[in-house]
Protein backbone atom coordinates (compact mmCIF):
# COMPACT_ATOMS: atom_id res chain seq x y z
CA UNK A 1 0.00 0.00 0.00
CA UNK A 2 2.77 2.36 0.78
CA UNK A 3 4.15 2.07 -2.89
CA UNK A 4 0.37 3.01 -4.04
CA UNK A 5 -0.01 6.31 -1.98
CA UNK A 6 3.76 7.09 -2.98
CA UNK A 7 2.75 6.94 -6.44
CA UNK A 8 -0.45 8.79 -6.04
CA UNK A 9 1.84 11.63 -4.56
CA UNK A 10 4.00 11.96 -7.43
CA UNK A 11 1.32 12.08 -9.62
CA UNK A 12 -0.31 14.81 -7.77
CA UNK A 13 2.64 16.73 -7.66
CA UNK A 14 3.20 16.43 -10.71
CA UNK A 15 -0.33 17.39 -11.74
CA UNK A 16 0.58 20.45 -9.34
CA UNK A 17 3.65 21.95 -11.05
CA UNK A 18 1.60 21.65 -14.66
CA UNK A 19 -1.13 23.33 -13.22
CA UNK A 20 1.54 25.82 -11.44
CA UNK A 21 2.50 25.85 -15.10
CA UNK A 22 -0.30 26.28 -16.98
CA UNK A 23 -1.43 29.06 -14.09
CA UNK A 24 1.54 31.98 -14.15
CA UNK A 25 1.35 31.69 -18.06
CA UNK A 26 -1.88 30.80 -19.99
CA UNK A 27 -4.77 31.21 -17.10
CA UNK A 28 -3.19 34.78 -15.79
CA UNK A 29 -4.42 36.23 -19.43
CA UNK A 30 -7.52 34.75 -19.01
CA UNK A 31 -8.92 35.52 -15.35
CA UNK A 32 -8.35 38.51 -12.87
CA UNK A 33 -5.59 38.30 -10.14
CA UNK A 34 -8.31 36.95 -7.35
CA UNK A 35 -9.26 34.37 -9.59
CA UNK A 36 -5.66 33.57 -10.40
CA UNK A 37 -4.77 33.94 -7.11
CA UNK A 38 -7.92 31.28 -5.75
CA UNK A 39 -6.39 28.83 -8.61
CA UNK A 40 -2.86 29.48 -7.04
CA UNK A 41 -4.56 28.16 -3.61
CA UNK A 42 -5.78 24.84 -4.97
CA UNK A 43 -2.39 24.24 -6.67
CA UNK A 44 -0.34 25.07 -3.29
CA UNK A 45 -2.52 22.54 -0.85
CA UNK A 46 -2.14 20.29 -3.67
CA UNK A 47 1.48 20.23 -3.50
CA UNK A 48 1.60 20.12 0.26
CA UNK A 49 -0.54 17.63 0.15
CA UNK A 50 1.28 15.53 -2.78
CA UNK A 51 4.44 15.46 -0.55
CA UNK A 52 2.67 14.18 2.39
CA UNK A 53 1.29 11.23 0.02
CA UNK A 54 4.86 10.87 -0.91
CA UNK A 55 6.62 11.02 2.54
CA UNK A 56 3.50 8.43 3.71
CA UNK A 57 4.46 6.06 1.27
CA UNK A 58 8.06 6.24 1.80
CA UNK A 59 7.64 5.77 5.77
CA UNK A 60 4.16 3.30 5.20
CA UNK A 61 5.98 0.01 6.45
CA UNK A 62 6.61 2.25 10.04
CA UNK A 63 3.09 3.86 10.29
CA UNK A 64 0.40 1.73 11.71
CA UNK A 65 -1.45 0.67 8.46
CA UNK A 66 -5.19 1.48 9.00
CA UNK A 67 -4.63 4.61 10.26
CA UNK A 68 -2.31 6.18 8.01
CA UNK A 69 -3.82 4.88 4.99
CA UNK A 70 -7.19 6.46 5.88
CA UNK A 71 -4.77 9.83 6.14
CA UNK A 72 -3.76 9.21 2.32
CA UNK A 73 -7.21 8.46 1.18
CA UNK A 74 -8.43 11.70 2.61
CA UNK A 75 -5.29 13.65 1.67
CA UNK A 76 -6.45 12.02 -1.87
CA UNK A 77 -10.35 13.03 -1.28
CA UNK A 78 -9.27 16.67 -0.16
CA UNK A 79 -7.04 17.44 -2.79
CA UNK A 80 -10.21 16.52 -5.12
CA UNK A 81 -12.67 18.66 -3.15
CA UNK A 82 -10.17 21.36 -2.03
CA UNK A 83 -8.13 22.19 -5.08
CA UNK A 84 -10.61 20.56 -7.82
CA UNK A 85 -13.01 23.10 -6.40
CA UNK A 86 -10.67 25.84 -6.54
CA UNK A 87 -9.76 24.94 -10.30
CA UNK A 88 -13.56 24.41 -11.24
CA UNK A 89 -14.30 27.63 -9.66
CA UNK A 90 -11.88 29.25 -11.49
CA UNK A 91 -12.12 27.69 -14.95
CA UNK A 92 -15.96 27.77 -15.36
CA UNK A 93 -16.49 30.91 -12.72
CA UNK A 94 -19.39 29.04 -11.36
CA UNK A 95 -19.75 30.44 -7.93
CA UNK A 96 -21.57 27.16 -6.23
CA UNK A 97 -17.37 25.30 -6.48
CA UNK A 98 -16.60 27.49 -3.86
CA UNK A 99 -19.41 25.65 -1.57
CA UNK A 100 -16.98 22.49 -2.17
CA UNK A 101 -14.21 24.05 -1.16
CA UNK A 102 -14.74 23.31 2.85
CA UNK A 103 -15.00 19.64 2.61
CA UNK A 104 -11.84 19.35 1.22
CA UNK A 105 -10.57 21.38 4.15
CA UNK A 106 -12.17 19.24 6.26
CA UNK A 107 -10.98 15.97 4.25
CA UNK A 108 -7.44 17.32 4.99
CA UNK A 109 -7.92 18.45 8.91
CA UNK A 110 -9.39 14.99 9.33
CA UNK A 111 -6.47 13.00 7.83
CA UNK A 112 -3.62 15.52 9.63
CA UNK A 113 -5.65 14.27 12.82
CA UNK A 114 -5.52 10.64 11.95
CA UNK A 115 -1.53 11.16 10.77
CA UNK A 116 -1.34 12.54 13.87
CA UNK A 117 -2.21 8.98 15.94
CA UNK A 118 -1.00 6.72 13.72
CA UNK A 119 1.65 4.53 16.09
CA UNK A 120 4.84 4.61 14.65
CA UNK A 121 7.50 1.69 15.02
CA UNK A 122 10.85 2.71 16.11
CA UNK A 123 12.42 -0.02 13.41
Amino acid sequence: MGTLFFRIGAVSAGIAVAFGAFGAHALRMMVTPEMLAVFETGVRYQMYHALALVAIGLGFARLQGRTAAAAAWLFVAGTVLFSGSLYALTLTGTRWWGAVTPLGGVAFLAGWALLLTARVSER
